[in-house]
């Protein structure tokens, strides 16, 4: 049986749908998928066995030159290349209109969300059937319900610590994923600007980190988020800015560190998918439905009056809050960042890190990604 998966982005959202992949094989040992991802993410579902083929879209670049698009054939050579296999069902796992005009332009029976589940009910439009999922659940648990009901297999809900992204790590380029010992990785880039811990609080962060020995990589993706890795690292001995990393590249350093500090980021997600001790920060975002989600993972969320406001723009109107960091008082902006000092992210994190190698003791190596 040949399934296409229809889940273009973001990054978070398709490590999300990697779950759902692992279970639908092992319950059918027979199904064979094909995933259209946009072409920024298309490493991603190709470093799960399972997944035969990997179809890159670039809605995101065409959306810049529609007109270009079309007059140079790239939107026709897609949707010719959609159309070369006939699929037994195709699953539009992301539930918006532009997902479901992909998945109609396939070749294969139409299955997503019902209009009452769904983000974007018109996208309902494009489907032969529709199944019901509970709202309230993690987006992780929701794909996996969709999958189980769309093909017809048990679905046993679980909790973080049982989910198996299904990873083949040699797929990234690693044979094992040994930790190194006191190399810590922080993603301090992520998207809203109300999703970003202030830039003093990671300097602070650092020099609490490499004053307990432990050494500090910061990846960057943008020129932005360059000039902050290296504003963050300035004068501050063994803390390192990366040079600029593929996913794969990201997804090694991520696999091989003994912890990681996130903001709400794809990579992320990633860190949750590869089961690499994180702590992970949320301000005005609520990690119940869509935080990073398997095991060695803990959530911060802010404790601020007015958190999580799901604003990508921050109104708070009160107080100016400050916080005294190394002996001076600095802004705390957006507010809601000032109930996670970095005294507290770091023993939060070393907290994480400790429950791992328990566990690891205990369990003969619990906490590896999945055995090819």
């Amino acid at each position: 049986m040949r399934v296409l998966i229809v889940k273009v982005s973001s990054l978070g959202d398709i490590i999300h749908t990697l779950p759902a992949v692992t279970d639908a094989k092992s319950a059918n040992r027979r199904l064979q998928f094909d995933w259209v991802v946009e072409e920024n993410f298309a490493e991603v579902p190709s470093w799960h066995p399972a997944v035969d083929r990997v179809i890159p879209v670039a809605l995101r670049r065409w959306r810049k030159s529609v007109i270009k698009t079309f007059r140079n054939g790239e939107f026709a050579a897609f949707r010719e290349d959609l159309k070369q296999t006939h699929y037994d069902l195709v699953i539009d796992a992301q539930g918006l209109i532009k997902s479901g005009i992909i998945s109609r332009l396939s070749k294969g029976l139409t299955v997503g969300l019902s209009n009452s589940t769904i983000k974007e009910p018109l996208a309902t439009l494009f489907y032969n059937k529709m199944f019901s999922v509970p709202r309230d659940e993690h987006a992780v648990e929701r794909v996996r319900e969709l999958f189980s009901r769309a093909l017809n297999y048990t679905y046993e809900p679980g909790d973080m610590n049982s989910i198996d992204y299904g990873l083949d790590l040699r797929r990234i380029g690693l044979t094992d994923a040994t930790r190194e010992s006191g190399r810590l990785l922080f993603l301090h880039g992520t998207t809203w600007p109300t999703k970003h811990w202030p830039q003093a609080h990671w300097r602070e962060l650092a020099r609490l980190a490499t004053a307990r020995g432990y050494t500090v990589q910061l990846p960057w993706g943008t020129e932005v988020e360059r000039q902050r890795a290296h504003a963050i690292a300035d004068r501050l001995p063994g803390v390192e800015v990366l040079e600029r990393q593929t996913l794969a590249g990201m997804a090694r350093h991520i696999a091989t560190a003994a912890g990681v500090v996130a903001v709400d980021t794809g990579l992320g997600h990633l860190a949750a998918a590869l089961a690499t001790p994180t702590l992970s920060l949320y301000g005005p975002t609520n990690p119940g439905l869509a935080g990073t989600y398997g095991r060695h993972q803990a959530h911060l969320p802010s404790t601020f009056a007015c958190a999580p406001c799901l604003s990508r723009i921050c109104r708070y109107e009160g107080a100016v809050v400050t916080s005294d960091l190394n002996g001076e008082r600095l802004t705390v902006a957006p507010a809601c960042f000032s109930t996670q000092p970095p005294m507290q992210v770091l023993a939060a994190l070393e907290e994480v890190m400790a429950r791992r190698e328990l566990a690891t003791e205990v369990g003969g190596g619990i906490g590896s990604v999945m055995q090819p």
